[in-house]
């Protein structure tokens, strides 16, 4: 996929996978980001997705973000006829030492919930059928445990739905309601653009019902109410609609003191194509809430302030190569040897990683790859063509699942930096990259 290096507000959360739907999960100080996946050979036309899985990537500091591949996928539904395309929407939460993971699922089956007992999974299907199949608009789940530990499951397109939850998870507790909170229909008014993905929480005093608003394109809209039901009155954009996307779908987490909302764009698409394909891109904003608790309005993405990151990086740790802030031109996959790694790296790709705190200064670096062809790493500071710290040496390993570890020493160099790798070799596929760690 050869992307172009992109400016600083713009730049999506992953660049190796198209991902979209974003649903974030802050669980012991860590954020999970749950996403779809739009697959790269998706075919064209604004209404046409392939989708298969569901992703997931993890952060501590919000611009570094460790990709753990797919934790689900439609196959993990028997009852799913089309396990090949329609992993649309999702969510997982917590609730009490288990991991829930809604999800929709494809050709008007319903929408689904799978269960494990950690975040990464595996995560099973406990009940063998679908949780909801109420109508044709079953789809976007999300779900809000309240204070007093009832959950309410939510979803819907044009209108939104809402149902409680028993305390298993995985059951509907009384009726299945339509939400007055709904699209315009025809000669009426339309008073909150709800068009599709809720997105629900509670801030202080206040319940939020967060939304994909008008189409096409669509926008963030939000509603303020007194309850996890409302009623709810709208209070205006998140972010407004921007004809250069026609989707958006919210997921708003409190993490570190500060408010993000999670939502995609098109950009990476628009770097290799000017047709429009279903390939969209995660992206993430700081929110800012007024004294009365409505949210300021954020322009669109790429118009967007970047995240500043919350936390530093470990360098003398073993840190996985999947763990990115922003790449040029790499994929990644998974083995049973390794589990994930990095890969399609060719010459002058790199790896830039945010806030990585060196302290006193470190004296080597190693690295674990495997190569067929070989070629170099630049460790560089700050920039891709940056202050040079050493050039570490990948030879030829005869196979690029033969994994080994080549040290280089660098100069000392203090403090807190950007980090970039930058590849160097001659043509075609150079390595692939396990994990890295100074000493």
């Amino acid at each position: 996929m050869p992307f172009v290096q992109i400016h600083a507000q713009s730049r999506p959360v992953v660049q190796t996978s198209y991902t979209a739907d974003p649903a974030p999960l802050v669980h012991n100080g860590t954020v999970y980001l749950y996403t779809g996946h739009d697959e790269d050979e998706a075919p064209p036309g604004q209404s046409r997705f392939l989708m298969k899985e569901w992703l997931l990537y993890s952060s501590t500091d919000m611009v570094n973000w460790t990709d753990h591949g797919a934790v689900a996928s439609l196959k993990d539904f028997a009852w799913v006829k089309n396990p090949e395309n329609g992993a649309w929407a999702s969510q997982c939460i917590e609730h009490k030492g288990k991991f829930y993971f809604y999800c929709s699922t494809p050709g008007g089956t319903g929408m689904g919930v799978l269960v494990a007992d950690s975040p990464f999974g595996p995560f099973k299907d406990p009940i063998g059928k679908p949780l909801i199949k109420n109508s044709h608009e079953d789809i976007d789940p999300s779900v809000y445990v309240d204070d007093d530990g009832q959950a309410y499951i939510y979803w819907g397109n044009p209108n939104l739905w809402y149902a409680k939850l028993n305390d298993d998870m995985i059951s509907i507790s009384g009726d299945i309601i339509k939400d007055p909170l709904v699209r315009k229909t025809k000669g009426q008014p339309d008073p909150y653009h709800y068009q599709e993905g809720p997105w629900t929480y509670k801030r202080g005093d206040h319940y939020y019902m967060a939304y994909a608003s008008t189409c096409c394109p669509e926008g963030i809209g939000y509603a303020m109410g007194p309850t996890a039901i409302g009623p709810w009155e709208f209070k205006g954009y998140i972010m407004p609609p921007d004809r250069r996307a026609t989707g958006n779908h919210p997921g708003i987490i409190d993490y570190k003191g500060k408010s993000y909302v999670f939502g995609f764009n098109f950009w990476l698409n628009f770097q290799v194509t000017d047709k429009h394909h279903e390939r969209r891109s995660v992206c993430v904003s700081e929110i800012t809430y007024n004294p009365d608790g409505t949210i300021q309005e954020l322009p669109w993405w790429e118009e967007g302030k970047p995240v500043d990151p919350v936390g530093t990086l470990n360098p003398y740790k073993r840190t996985e190569a999947e763990t990115i802030s922003w790449s040029e031109g790499l994929k990644t996959k998974r083995n049973t040897q390794t589990g994930m790694y990095v890969t399609s790296v060719h010459n002058n790709d790199y790896i830039r990683l945010q806030a990585v705190d060196f302290k006193k200064g470190a004296k080597s670096f190693e690295v674990s790859a495997a190569a067929v062809r070989g070629g170099k790493i630049e460790i560089r500071l700050d920039a891709v063509d940056g202050t040079l710290l050493g050039v570490c040496d990948i030879t030829q390993s005869g196979s690029q699942d033969a994994w080994k570890t080549f040290t280089t020493k660098v100069k000392k160099e203090k403090g807190v930096h950007d980090l970039y790798f930058v590849f160097k070799g001659g043509e075609g596929e150079l390595f692939n990259l396990d994990y890295w760690k100074f000493k």
